[in-house]
């Protein structure tokens, strides 16, 4: 098989937003369309027992969030869709940054009725960063919502990225008729069944019955506004990130899913070249090479089986492959090696640039290392890494479940989500985190999938600094400003607040302090 084809047919995306936007809703839809499931689930389907196919978590089906990013593969038309569906919930921001290095391109969502919320505008920040070319689909149409106008200016407003929509609303709510496809030069009506009728421009009918319906008419001074001082369509600038096609549509009613997605399918990037320590590396590059971007335990719990997501960024992977983990020099074969739908999953003999596969972990990954398949030992570009805000102590509650115990925070900690400390003169555990939720989804997991409870101490919101050497004066510090190890054995303290952060680098000035914001080599 050529590979150059099968780089352009790969299609590799995440789709962010603000919780309750309507992403699960949308990645389902996406589904269905791939043929990959029979009825969509629904994130409010607790009741009857339908959950959402990208939920596959206990405690996501329980909550009906999303709480860590799923990966679905499947092939569509001409394509090869890898779909990464990412946690909405700002408390796993940390893991939707990590997954975000991994896509080509971002599909948006935006809630009609409350338009560009906050969590929204943090992630957009990130692919901003990375110039991830970004398509916007703003849902629920079929309710009372911001006007469409208000939406555009919103979106180049607080994001600061041009928008182009390529199809526009008629009416919304109660008065909503369906959309006009600016693209395609059709209108495709809304119906309210799930069913859509595309009419064109030449039919009768549709300018007997649509056009000079009244809400039509309202419509046509904001087309023809956009049409006359809306931005130029460029494919260059979306490829860049400097502008993003908006589709608007309902998620929930199926209503202008279709169109969008086919359309998203054309003008998104496929893989692209990767940057590297030694500059960068074509997808079409002939020795394989990926990075993992993600690690998950216990997918499997009858198992515990513990999975690296790795990202296929060059060549082609083959299963059963002799390759070189670049961090530690090893070799390695890849013996087991497998696509995913959500938690559902299959062996995978080939990938190629783009795929996302995952490869069985004898506790030897982490997430950033690079894997390469030639004699090169380059290394792919360092994974953001954010300091956690909210602390705990953490202490088994069961001494007989110790080892249990121990072994369930080793696994789960290297997942990403939470940090591990250890007190420095008492070895306590101690855990870090962005977001409370984070805790409340490690206690759940200690317990479903390890049979260990555990006990929280709240040490509360603390500003952590990483000491630049291995040998400190432990007498400095106390429970206000705590010396502690991360699991790496660097030296970090947690002061209490930011004022006890400046008394600090005023009175100890020979003590290097770094904040893992500010750094870009400080070795893991």
């Amino acid at each position: 098989m050529n590979l150059e084809h099968e780089i352009n047919k790969r299609r590799t995306f995440a789709i962010i937003s603000h919780p309750d936007a309507g992403k699960t809703t949308l990645t389902e839809k996406l589904l269905l369309f791939g043929n990959i499931i029979r009825n969509a689930g629904t994130v409010k389907g607790k009741k009857s027992g339908k959950f959402a196919t990208s939920d596959w978590m206990e405690i996501e089906k329980k909550r009906g969030i999303s709480v860590t990013s799923s990966v679905m593969s499947f092939p569509y038309d001409n394509y090869y869709v890898n779909i990464l569906d990412t946690p909405g919930h700002e408390d796993f921001s940390e893991d939707t940054y990590r997954t975000l290095t991994a896509v080509d391109s971002v599909v948006m969502i935006i809630d009609a009725t409350k338009g560009v919320e906050p969590q929204t505008i943090k992630l957009f920040k990130v692919c901003r960063m990375r110039g991830i070319p970004i398509f916007t689909f703003i849902n629920k149409l079929d309710r009372e919502g911001k006007e469409p106008l208000d939406l555009l200016s919103e979106i180049e407003e607080v994001l600061g990225i041009e928008s182009y929509p390529m199809n526009w609303p008629i009416g919304m709510g109660k008065r909503f008729l369906g959309l006009y496809d600016r693209y395609s030069k059709q209108f495709i009506q809304y119906k309210g069944n799930e069913e859509e009728a595309i009419l064109s421009f030449d039919d009768k009918a549709y300018v007997e019955d649509i056009k000079n319906h009244p809400t039509f008419k309202e419509t046509e001074e904001e087309l023809e506004l956009i049409n006359q001082a809306g931005n130029e369509f460029s494919i260059d600038a979306v490829q860049k990130g400097e502008l993003t096609p908006v589709f608007f549509g309902s998620a929930i009613s199926n209503f202008g899913v279709q169109t969008f997605f086919d359309t998203f399918l054309q003008f998104a990037s496929p893989p692209k070249p990767r940057k590297t320590n030694e500059g960068y590396v074509n997808p079409n590059h002939p020795d394989f090479s990926g990075f993992v971007f993600k690690i998950q335990a216990n997918m499997n719990p009858a198992h515990r089986d513990r999975i690296a997501f790795l990202r296929v960024c060059s060549g082609q992977f083959e299963r059963g492959a002799s390759v070189t983990l670049t961090r530690t020099q090893k070799k390695i074969k890849l013996a087991q090696s497998q696509q995913f739908l959500a938690s559902d999953r299959e062996t995978v003999e080939v990938a190629y640039p783009g795929d996302i596969i995952g490869i069985y972990d004898p506790n030897q990954y982490q997430i950033g290392d690079t894997i390469t398949g030639g004699a090169d030992m380059f290394v792919y570009e360092e994974l953001p890494q954010f300091p956690p805000e909210l602390f705990k102590k953490v202490t088994v509650k069961n001494v007989m479940k110790s080892k249990q115990f121990k072994k369930g925070i080793e696994q789960l900690v290297q997942e990403g989500a939470i940090q591990l400390f250890r007190q420095y003169t008492t070895d306590e555990y101690i855990l870090g985190a962005v977001g409370q939720l984070q805790f409340d989804v490690f206690e759940y997991r200690m317990k479903a999938e390890y049979n260990v409870e555990v006990v929280f101490q709240i040490l509360g919101d603390r500003v952590p600094r990483w000491i630049a050497t291995d040998k400190v004066d432990a007498r400095l510090f106390d429970s206000r400003n705590l010396l502690v190890k991360d699991r790496h054995e660097r030296l970090v303290v947690l002061f209490e607040n930011d004022f006890a952060l400046r008394w600090f680098q005023d009175k100890q000035k020979d003590i290097q302090l770094i904040d893992l914001f500010e750094i870009n080599n400080y070795k893991n």
